[in-house]
């Protein structure tokens, strides 16, 4: 049997609307030119001397662990997690302590691309999705939304597009084993735009971040600013997405690739 791999990814581009403003990443691009000079001159060399004048292409960046397709550890969303599985909980994984078999699995895409933007999705919506496409959730599978927002990447809207996850539907996948999740949207929750609306209107604190903070109750890790969701089926492929390594870091980049037999 044949597969395909998917590119699931979108790529570190600064200039782009990716994320709010003082969270956008910064990339200084040196040519092979421009880092000649410097070569030559350890090496005590003309820069005439090397092939074509030539060194070397480097990129020094200016990004948080957040910027670009990422890997939340537990540790992001609460400083303890599994307070419902055991009495005081535990502190939370940071990223270098994630399970690496959370991050190779069977995966299940639910499409979410019919809700408004800011719809916080509940668990129903969840039974409802699962049914229509008729697929029984399973322990470790790893569970991605398709939202709106995963064709706005780079445009000025994107933070503000897609529906997000509750509390109570991101709660009801972990009770079921789901340990790994994510979304094409900027944040696994609805937009932030939307949730300080409702919070201003009903003065209720408990929904700022509400799905994120589902991982107080039972620890679990997302993905977020996925991409080509929509070109994925709804079951039967796996997604790896093994997260860069940063120590004691409440997240880690990762080239996320969707794995789908032919």
């Amino acid at each position: 049997m044949g597969r395909r791999l998917i590119d699931i990814s979108v790529p570190l581009k600064a200039g782009i609307a990716s994320d709010p403003p003082q969270n956008l990443p910064e990339i200084d691009y040196q040519d092979h030119h421009q880092t000649a000079p410097r070569m030559a001159d350890y090496m005590g060399v003309r820069i005439d001397q090397l092939p074509d004048g030539e060194y070397c292409a480097t990129e020094r960046v200016r990004i948080t662990t957040h910027n670009g397709t990422h890997l939340d550890a537990p540790y992001h969303f609460f400083s303890t997690m599994n307070h419902a599985l055991k009495p005081g909980g535990e502190p939370s994984w940071r990223i270098d302590e994630v399970p690496l078999e959370w991050c190779f699995q069977p995966a299940v895409k639910l499409d979410f691309r019919h809700f408004s933007d800011g719809y916080v999705v509940q668990p129903g919506d969840v039974e409802a999705e699962l049914k229509r496409i008729g697929h029984d959730l399973r322990p470790l599978e790893i569970v991605v939304i398709n939202t709106r927002a995963g064709t706005r990447y780079g445009f000025d809207d994107y933070v503000d597009s897609g529906c997000g996850m509750g509390k109570a539907a991101t709660l009801w996948l972990l009770e079921r084993g789901v340990r790994l999740v994510g979304t094409d949207g900027w944040s696994w929750d609805a937009p932030f735009s939307f949730t300080r609306k409702r919070v201003q209107e009903t003065g209720d604190v408990s929904l700022i971040w509400e799905g994120h903070r589902a991982g107080r109750e039972i620890g679990y890790s997302h993905l977020e600013k996925l991409h080509n969701l929509e070109t994925l089926p709804a079951d039967g492929f796996e997604i790896v997405c093994f997260p860069v390594k940063v120590h004691r870091a409440s997240a880690g980049w990762t080239r996320a690739i969707a794995i789908v037999p032919e």
